[in-house]
């Protein structure tokens, strides 16, 4: 197996890196993490409560990556033909023409994702699942690569409808943000908040295509997949789980092991890869029987607890 990736590969994450990190201060972790699903292919959810960055993060990443950006405010009064695009009359040509909505753009950031009515949201996850969207009959695919990085605020705020277990499948990830700690936040207060305008394109779209490749070569020693196939099988007998991972969840946390090994710089997989990313990539396709309050974190306590119990290889 390869020890490391192709100097022109680490180089490439590691300028992703440092642009979105000059930006997003003390979230070093999350950063690694949304990059890391970016590279799987994967779309992003961002959760937590108002004004600790998600928006930061997203709109950062999204304009370091290049390509076509565009930002998505949901709304309780926001329509399907909103974000998917509308036919409507050419009065100089006297025929139907179709005006693209904002999903139509490389990276769509989908800011408050929750406190848009289920019919805008399913319209979007059909999106995302498909890569692309109809409308009046006609199919039409979204541009290449295709990535939705969405914000949600606890489902305890007023105005939210929480996402269906199977349209929250339709995300690699979902991240916390949590607080920053005393030096990062010092350097918030003193510049009078975070200055979105400073992120700058480090890359184009076929960079990011070959980013995505390069994970396809990443290898995966087998007692590291029995590890993840161990900890997939526990969730399906836990008892504190009402449902455990589904086989497409296992894919998932497979691509992004391999992702995320390809951004520490290592050409195969460990066991500790497997440990770091189970929570984010895991924690929201499972059913816990306890939900442990508004925020919805039971399944990420039950993924944590099921890998303390687990040994790990070696």
């Amino acid at each position: 197996m390869s020890a490391q990736p192709e100097p022109v590969v680490a180089d490439a994450i590691q300028r992703l890196r440092e642009s979105i990190c000059g930006i997003v201060r003390g979230k070093d972790e999350i950063v690694e993490m949304a990059i890391t699903a970016v590279l799987a292919g994967g779309h992003l959810l961002l959760q937590d409560v108002p004004g600790v960055g998600k928006t930061t993060l997203a709109s950062t990443l999204a304009k370091a990556l290049g390509g076509s950006f565009s930002r998505l405010q949901f709304t309780a009064d926001l329509l399907p033909g909103d974000i998917t695009g509308v036919t409507v009359l050419d009065r100089s040509s006297g025929e139907f023409v179709f005006r693209p909505g904002p999903l139509f753009a490389n990276v769509v950031l989908a800011d408050e994702i929750n406190r848009t009515s289920p019919k805008t949201q399913s319209a979007l996850f059909e999106a995302m699942e498909e890569g692309r969207v109809t409308v009046d009959g006609r199919t039409m695919d979204l541009p290449q690569p295709f990535l939705v990085v969405a914000t949600q605020n606890p489902y305890d705020f007023h105005g939210t409808f929480p996402l269906p277990d199977s349209q929250l499948d339709r995300f690699l990830m979902r991240l916390r943000m949590g607080y920053p700690d005393r030096e990062a936040e010092r350097v918030v207060v003193r510049r009078g908040g975070i200055k979105r305008e400073l992120a700058e394109p480090v890359m184009d779209l076929h960079q990011v295509l070959e980013l995505r490749a390069a994970t396809e070569r990443i290898t995966v020693p087998e007692e590291v997949e029995d590890y993840l196939l161990d900890l997939v099988r526990a969730t399906r007998r836990d008892a504190r789980l009402l449902r455990g991972v589904s086989p497409r969840g296992a894919q998932a946390l497979y691509r992004a092991v391999r992702s995320y090994a390809l951004v520490k710089g290592r050409g195969f997989v460990i066991p500790e890869d497997v440990r770091e990313l189970a929570v984010a990539v895991l924690g929201h396709r499972v059913i816990p029987r306890s939900n442990a309050g508004p925020s919805g974190n039971g399944g990420e306590l039950a993924i944590s607890a099921a890998l303390d119990e687990l040994p790990a290889p070696g």
